[in-house]
Formats: structure tokens, C-alpha cells, sequence
């Protein structure tokens, strides 16, 4: 039977911290939605909100090193249940990275928490490991001779995924990669130039209290430095919705026209359908339909189509992507979008955890599903239309092979530039879009363009 825990341990942020990272370590669940849950339900301030995020954030991302340096203090502990662990995780993450917390705060909650959720001898080991790290300090990374090692430590990223990285960056770029992750995500917003200006919208959000900076990668997007955006006026009218940077760069690519007939063959949240709607004129008889394998998914685009006014351009259709060539007649669409399903590795700064949670083998299944997706779609854009293929991934098995492997199938396509791309061109490399998190702070992500010809 598990052991009772009184209410007001249940309001401590380091207890909720504990009890999400430990879900994350036992049951692979994601940490955005174990910590937006935790948050609706959570009566306490904004201030103990801010310190719970920060750190099942910090300690998940920097896990690999916490790791580290609390090996040499528990070495002889005959069992170290999981959940100590991860107080132990918590607790060393606060005391080396969190200046603003007192030390004295950090262990006198860990303690408490110790024997809350364990007992009394729980709560003195705890306390005499945190007190062992205080006096002697934690090891160096320096003392690794491996250099590969040492990387995998200071950036805590698993090997086989350094690994993979290596092969298109050096060792500093992964390094940087690695680093900037450490530093929190930024939250923009995509204005809808149908009902407001940029310049607009950044006066009517700076009246409400909320201030923002002008994107330097999407012309459409706003930066969000103080204030909540999504509770904006703008936000509730529909003027405009969360989204990454880089994912704004995807509907400019593709060249549209008001009265294209275009297919998003894998749709949901819609963030891209309701961008690629703005272009859209039903008037002319433009037309995104919006593809998702999941009838709960369909109804979030339809719910996001709405509130951004642009549902009578879109269409949502129940259907796995893979069966498009079963679906719709050859040269139905003037323009098609292949956001694929992928590993999430660009996402590293605000899902963490995803980066213990995937394989090398994973990314050859992906790769698999990707080729089947466009292999589907080949047949179903019109002649002189472009394909669009995109990702929130940075791994080449994903990206560059799965192009080149399409194009090897399909002569009849070939790549074109990345229109819109010259606000990144750190990221433009061989006619594709490559951005990788440090470069402009953003999600990493993966745009190619393919025009298809005349047979």
C-alpha cells in the first residue's frame, strides 16, 4: 500500500518535480504534458510554477552529467531505489545550476521529501550524499580521457546520438548544439497578415502588457520576451497562434497561389494547414484538405482552422498518409505538404526527454515510413506543382537520405530552391533548409522543395 503523503507536501514544487521525473523514468511519459498537467492542477504560485518547470526541465536535459557526479557518492550504497535517485538528480541539479536557490533550501526539502515519500533512513542518506557532494565537490568532466566521452557527458546526449551527429557536424558544432540546448525555449507567435500588420500587432501586444520582438527568421512571427502570448486578445481573436520559427518558413516555401488545390498529408496540430489557408482564396476555389491518421487530431485542425478564421479553406480527412495513392486521383493537387512523422530530435530544448527515449534503430523505421509517404504522394501533384517535404528533425536518415532516395525513384521530380530561406542562411546547404538549434535559437528543422516535371 503506498505510503500516505500529507497536502502540503503535494504543493512543494520539488515534490511535484519528483513525482513527474520519475513517471518520465519509469514510464517514458512526455515531460510537456506531465508538467502542463501538473500545472492546471497545481494551487500554488506563479513564482513555485516557474521553479517546478525549471527543474524537471533542467534535470532531465542535463541527466547524463547529474549522473556523473553523483556516481562517486552513492557508489557504495548497497540499492538506490529510482525515486531516490532522481531526488538525488533534482537536489545536485539545483545546487550546481540554480544560483538563486539557497543550498539550505535545496536539502532541507530533499530530507523532508525523503522521508515523506520513503523514511527516516531514507532521509538521512539522502541528506549525508548532498552534504558529501557540498564538501568535496562534484568531479570534472576533465578527468574522462575519451573526448567522445566527455562530450557525451557535458552536453548529455546519449553516444549514438553524438555519434549521428558527427557525421555532418565537427565536434565544437555538436558541441554548441549541445549547450544551447541548456537554455530555456523562447515562445513565438505567427501573425495573420489577413487582419493585422506585424507593426500592429506588436503595438496592440505591447497595450496589453505582453512584450515581443520582431522574428529575424519569419517575417510573420513575433518573439514573446514578457507576458503570456496565448492569453492575448490577439490570440483569442484569432490574429494569431503559437508556433516555433522555424516551422513558419515551411507555407512561403511551398509558392502558393490562392486558388491551389493543396494537400497536408500529415496535418495535425494544423499549425502549418492554417498557415498554408492564409494563401488561400475559397473564392478562387482554394483548397487545403488536411490529413490525419487520428479522428481526435482532426478535430484539433478543425478547432484551429476555426479560430483562426480560415475553415472555409480547410477540409479534414481521417486517412493514413501512406494510402493517399489509394485515395485521390493522379495530379490532384498544384501543391503538397509531407510535414513527415519523425523523431522530434530538433525539439531537444523543450522535450528533453526525447533524447533518451529514441535509438539509433528508430530513425531507420522513421526513415522507412517517410519514403512510404512520399512514394504515395508522388503520383497526386499536377505537373510544374511542388512537393514539400519537412521535418522537426536533425538526423540525415531522415532528411537528406530520405530525399535522395526519392529522387532516385522518381526522375521525374527535382529539387528547387527554398524560397523565403535567405532569412536563415546559416542554414541553407545544397537547395534545403537545415536548421539547427544554435543557429537562431529556434527548434531544429528540414525543408526541401521538389518541382515535379513533365515525364
Amino acid at each position: 500500500m503506498a505510503k500516505k503523503i500529507k497536502a502540503s507536501m503535494k504543493r512543494n514544487p520539488r515534490f511535484s518535480a519528483l513525482m513527474i521525473l520519475v513517471q518520465i523514468e519509469t514510464n517514458q511519459a512526455y515531460s510537456n504534458l506531465l508538467v502542463h498537467r501538473e500545472m492546471e492542477k497545481m494551487s500554488v504560485s506563479g513564482k513555485d510554477k516557474g521553479l517546478l518547470t525549471e527543474i524537471v526541465y533542467g534535470t532531465i536535459s542535463r541527466k547524463l552529467y547529474l549522473d556523473f557526479c553523483l556516481a562517486p557518492f552513492i557508489a557504495k550504497a548497497k540499492k538506490v531505489d529510482t525515486w531516490v535517485k532522481t531526488l538525488l538528480e533534482l537536489s545536485v541539479y539545483q545546487l550546481l545550476f540554480l544560483d538563486r536557490v539557497p543550498d539550505h533550501a535545496v536539502l532541507n526539502d530533499a530530507v523532508e521529501i525523503a522521508k515523506a515519500r520513503g523514511n527516516e533512513g531514507i532521509g538521512k542518506f539522502v541528506n549525508g550524499v548532498l552534504r558529501n557532494i557540498q564538501r568535496k565537490g562534484v568531479p570534472s568532466t576533465e578527468t574522462v580521457a575519451d573526448p567522445l566521452e566527455r562530450l557525451v557527458l557535458e552536453i548529455s546526449m546519449p553516444r549514438w546520438l553524438v555519434e549521428t551527429l558527427l557525421e555532418q557536424l565537427s565536434m565544437e558544432e555538436v558541441k554548441q548544439l549541445g549547450l544551447s540546448l541548456f537554455t530555456p525555449s523562447r515562445v513565438s507567435a505567427r501573425v495573420n497578415p489577413k487582419y493585422i500588420s506585424l507593426d500592429s500587432a506588436v503595438a496592440e501586444l505591447l497595450e496589453e502588457g505582453i512584450e515581443v520582438n520582431r522574428s529575424s527568421v519569419s517575417p510573420y512571427g513575433v518573439i514573446g520576451e514578457k507576458g503570456f502570448l496565448a492569453g492575448s486578445q490577439l490570440f483569442e481573436f484569432g490574429y494569431l497562434t503559437i508556433q516555433d520559427e522555424s516551422s513558419m518558413l515551411v507555407a512561403p516555401a511551398m509558392q502558393l497561389e490562392p486558388q491551389h488545390q493543396v494537400l497536408d498529408a500529415c496535418a495535425a496540430p494544423g499549425g502549418k494547414t492554417t498557415h498554408i489557408a492564409t494563401y488561400l482564396d475559397p473564392s478562387k476555389g482554394g483548397k487545403v484538405t488536411s490529413l490525419d491518421i487520428h479522428e481526435k487530431k482532426l478535430t484539433l485542425i478543425k478547432e484551429n482552422a476555426e479560430r483562426l478564421h480560415v475553415e472555409d479553406v480547410v477540409e479534414t480527412q481521417l486517412l493514413d498518409a501512406r494510402k493517399v495513392n489509394e485515395t485521390f486521383a493522379d495530379e490532384t493537387f498544384d501543391r503538397i505538404l509531407v510535414d513527415a512523422p519523425c523523431s522530434g530530435l530538433g525539439l531537444l530544448r523543450r522535450k528533453p526527454d526525447i533524447k533518451y527515449s529514441k535509438a539509433k534503430k528508430d530513425l531507420a523505421a522513421l526513415q522507412k515510413i517517410q519514403s512510404e509517404i512520399l512514394e504515395s504522394v508522388a503520383s497526386k501533384l499536377k505537373v510544374s506543382g511542388i512537393l514539400t517535404y519537412s521535418t522537426c528533425t536533425i538526423t540525415m536518415e531522415e532528411n537528406d537520405e530520405v530525399v535522395e532516395l526519392f529522387l532516385k525513384n522518381h526522375p521525374e521530380y527535382e529539387k528547387i530552391e527554398v524560397l523565403g530561406s535567405e532569412t536563415v542562411p546559416l542554414s541553407v546547404e545544397n537547395q534545403t533548409v537545415k536548421i539547427f538549434p544554435q543557429q537562431y535559437n529556434t527548434d531544429g528543422f528540414f525543408i526541401c522543395c521538389l518541382k515535379r516535371n513533365a515525364k
